[in-house]
């Protein structure tokens, strides 16, 4: 974390300053919260999120209570000084609802089902999904039976569907040509698991290549 931080305490009576919380595998808007100079020294000291509770009148670390803490991956000021934006690898849900965001669509409403994601979210829920797999027990698991196999299965899934995505763009029309789009996203993601490579290195390379 930067060690020259600059923060406009001064912008504010109460000098609490807004703190928006994002998901640093998914993109995802997790929480809102306020915090002093001392609950941002504590958020860098410790490297957990903490904030200055308005209600409670004191600092107060994310999960003391729940466990769900938030891990700090980067702390970014806004163009004024006057926000932070906090990239944070998120323990358990972080609402006290149990949903994964504050901002979670469920009961909202006006928000059809599974439409609160956006691309990205979806890309790292499932790259989370795999993960779970990898490390769990379920030998019925068909992403943990793919990866026990090794290159030998997972690369053979994505040849093959590889071809079949070809084949549905030809001739099969949007439809399955979206439906094996998924396929082949999703088997590849599954031998970046197994070879342990993370998305973010692919995205690395792929900004070393932009012109």
């Amino acid at each position: 974390m930067k060690k020259n931080l600059i923060v406009n305490w001064q912008k504010y009576p109460d000098r609490l300053v807004p703190a928006i919380i994002q998901d640093s595998s998914t993109e995802r808007v997790l929480m809102l919260g306020y915090m002093s100079k001392d609950s941002l020294s504590e958020t860098r000291k410790t490297g957990f999120v903490t904030f200055f509770s308005r209600s409670k009148k004191r600092l107060w670390k994310k999960g003391e209570e729940s466990g769900n803490t938030l891990k700090v991956v980067s702390i970014t000021p806004d163009c004024d000084k006057d926000a932070l934006l906090i990239r944070a690898a998120p323990k358990g849900p972080t609402c006290h609802t149990g949903s994964r965001s504050c901002f979670s669509s469920r009961g909202a409403g006006f928000v059809p089902a599974g439409q609160g994601e956006s691309t990205f979210e979806t890309l790292g829920l499932l790259i989370d999904t795999i993960r779970n797999r990898s490390e769990g027990n379920d030998e019925k698991s068909y992403t943990k039976k793919l990866l026990t196999g090794g290159i030998d299965a997972y690369g053979a899934k994505v040849l093959e569907e590889a071809e079949e995505v070809v084949r549905a763009a030809r001739n099969e029309g949007k439809k399955r040509t979206i439906e094996e789009a998924a396929d082949v996203l999703y088997h590849l993601l599954v031998l970046l698991r197994g070879e342990g490579i993370e998305l973010e290195d692919v995205a690395f390379e792929l900004r070393k290549r932009r012109k």
